[in-house]
């Protein structure tokens, strides 16, 4: 069954390759419509749109059986979802926002999978990580911002990157926190016969 990842992501390339899993990348360039509220609610919506997408493309015209992986990540504090800053001011007021302090990062996953004449079947589901943050002076905040690497970073950190420097803690999946909760991915799949384990 051919793998699809419908992400651009560098870093869900990544973990898809730590773990075995052989992929090709599809993006998708659906527009994204937000319905919902809670952010695990949007996540999941958000993946799902992409899955679909690529998976109603794939279907047009590939004959071989498939499964697509979308997904979405956001962070969340107190409930406000924090998306990628866009420009300096906004990165220095999330990353103000959250030094000192825990913040929940979310990960919506859909898998869409399509055998031979049959119609496609789809399952979403969410991870949640709680990622706790020491406190930063606003000169520390200043020279990560000029590294340049939360500009397109949802909450405007990399976990994986210079921002560990400032990490005190997280409760829960850390693969989630960078993209992709991989472990869960890999279960999941497994579970419905949608990749090798042998």
């Amino acid at each position: 069954m051919k793998v699809i990842l419908a992400s651009a992501s560098p870093r869900r390339k990544e973990l898809l390759r730590q773990v075995g899993i052989s992929f090709k990348t599809m993006p998708s360039g659906k527009e994204e419509v937000i319905t919902k509220e809670a952010p695990a609610d949007i996540v999941e919506e958000l993946s799902y749109q992409k899955a679909v997408d690529i998976c109603k493309t794939l279907s047009e015209t590939m004959q071989e059986d498939f499964v697509v992986i979308g997904a979405d990540t956001v962070v969340a504090c107190w409930g406000q979802i924090m998306g990628k800053p866009g420009d300096k001011d906004n990165a220095f007021r999330m990353l103000q926002e959250l030094q000192g302090k825990s913040h929940q990062v979310y990960t919506g996953v859909t898998l869409a999978w399509k055998y031979k004449d049959m119609p496609a079947m789809f399952h979403t589901f969410h991870e949640c990580t709680d990622v706790t943050v020491f406190p930063m002076t606003d000169e520390e905040i200043r020279r990560y911002i000029d590294s340049g690497e939360p500009m397109d970073k949802a909450g405007a950190y990399a976990i994986q990157g210079k921002f560990a420097a400032y990490i005190q803690g997280i409760c829960g999946d850390y693969a989630n926190v960078v993209g992709l909760p991989i472990g869960r991915v890999y279960q999941e799949m497994k579970k419905r016969n949608l990749i090798e384990t042998t």
